[in-house]
């Protein structure tokens, strides 16, 4: 079961400094993503990975894939070089997740859908136990 994602009165998130917001915010990420660097990066370089997602005007690579190009970089980091920009952007893809998780996938043939290639570009493989 994935940690929830600190928020704070009025249901607006808050982002502290305090470690334990960070402590908290670092396990639900790490229980979020179950790819490692080196399986996102793989992924990221397939047409898969880039045929997926939402783009914004004027940009050519969708938002997921620029998540997952930062999951790997926030990943390779040491805890203590963790920027309060990072764990922002932990707290967002943990969000990512369970809501896309929470939707459900495609009844037939999950491995080979869009709703999978999206999850893993945030570093999540639906498939991976």
């Amino acid at each position: 079961m994935m940690a929830p994602v600190p928020q704070r009165a009025g249901g607006g998130r808050a982002l502290s400094r305090d470690s334990d917001d960070h402590a908290a915010i670092w396990q639900a990420f790490d229980e979020a993503v179950n790819m490692t660097p080196a399986e996102l990066e793989k992924f990221l370089a397939t047409e898969e990975s880039r045929q997926v997602g939402w783009t914004h005007e004027g940009e050519t690579e969708a938002v997921g894939h620029q998540s997952g190009r930062r999951i790997v970089e926030i990943r390779r980091k040491k805890k203590s070089e963790l920027t309060d920009d990072d764990y922002a952007h932990m707290r967002k893809v943990t969000g990512y997740v369970h809501r896309h998780l929470a939707q459900g996938g495609p009844k037939e043939d999950a491995a080979h859908s869009r709703w999978r290639y999206s999850l893993m570009n945030w570093g999540h493989d639906p498939l991976k136990s």
